[in-house]
């Protein structure tokens, strides 16, 4: 199967589907290598890897497969610079860049030969990164797990916007997309592809711990919460921890006591301990439609098929004159 956008023709991939890179979830080599070799860009998520767990993963990708994969890197990780150097070394085709300014990266790794994707969740950073020379943006709407924008601007509203700003720059939107339709919904935004994260969050290959899965599959559309206002705010799924913040932030708890209750809790706590009660089970809104734990070609090859029903479901344009 294939899609043809420009998006896919930048990336060298199939489809136009890329999987989010998920610490944790996506901190190896299983569900990247699934997804790049049913014809998506699958993603390593290097932020909680030490650098020979990232090596390794690597290797392990490049000798399952020859399509296309990425490393998406947060930039204000510690030792950032050390992989940046060895990503460099390792030519990697795909650098998916977060939290933090292009300029520190891109000619490095430009003349390598990598292609240069950056996360933005504004009309004005994406407009930054575009004059700094990105080869393409990851636009993240409010719906999205993990870090949405400030202002919660829907996916509808900022991958429009961008799209408008920039016209002519590969886009890859991402917040609430779990299924074809949303694929489809995506590519008429103006985006050349969509970003899954939750969905891929619960597949087969994912390393996230089995409870935070089944909290996924139990989630609906209403079930996340956005805590850590001022703290650098996530999108998670409502559980103990989630409420005790919502109720220091409802009360107006000062800035200090919300910290401490914030960074008490962790990501790594539910994706890799499995406390699903007191962890950050970072999910996007689209946990509410995702019911299933498939494997990871499973869900590309349903993505693409759903996305073809979707637009033959499509009514089309009658341009006829009269009642």
């Amino acid at each position: 199967m294939r899609i043809a956008t420009g998006v896919t023709r930048l990336l060298g991939v199939d489809l136009p589907i890329v999987q989010a890179g998920m610490s944790w979830a996506s901190s190896g080599s299983a569900l990247p290598l699934a997804v790049s070799r049913a014809g998506g860009l699958g993603v390593i998520a290097a932020g909680p890897m030490r650098l020979p767990d990232l090596e390794r993963a690597i290797d392990e990708v490049e000798a399952g497969t020859d399509r296309p994969y990425a490393v998406n890197l947060p930039l204000n990780r510690k030792g950032a610079a050390e992989v940046m150097d060895a990503l460099c070394a390792r030519r990697v085709p795909v650098l998916i860049a977060s939290q933090g300014g292009p300029r520190r990266y891109l000619r490095r790794f430009q003349d390598l030969g990598t292609v240069c994707l950056h996360v933005v969740a504004g009309e004005e950073h994406a407009a930054k990164a575009v004059d700094a020379g990105v080869d393409g943006l990851v636009v993240v709407g409010a719906e999205a797990g993990g870090h949405p924008p400030p202002a919660l601007v829907s996916t509808l509203v900022m991958v429009r916007a961008v799209a408008r700003r920039a016209p002519g720059t590969p886009i890859i939107a991402s917040g609430g997309f779990a299924d074809g339709a949303g694929l489809a919904a995506a590519l008429a935004l103006g985006a050349g592809a969509a970003q899954f994260g939750t969905r891929f969050l619960a597949s087969a290959e994912s390393n996230a711990h089995p409870a935070y899965k089944q909290a996924v599959l139990a989630a609906g559309v209403g079930d996340t919460r956005t805590v850590g206002h001022q703290l650098g705010m996530v999108r998670l799924l409502a559980n103990d921890f989630a409420e005790r913040m919502g109720e220091l932030e409802r009360t107006g708890a000062g800035l200090e006591r919300r910290r401490a209750e914030f960074t008490g809790s962790s990501l790594r706590m539910a994706a890799f301990d499995g406390d699903v009660t007191w962890g950050k089970v970072e999910a996007g809104q689209s946990a509410g439609l995702v019911d299933a734990v498939l494997p990871a070609a499973d869900i590309v090859r349903g993505l693409a098929e759903e996305y073809a029903a979707a637009l033959a479901g499509l009514p089309p344009l009658d341009r006829r004159s009269g009642p």
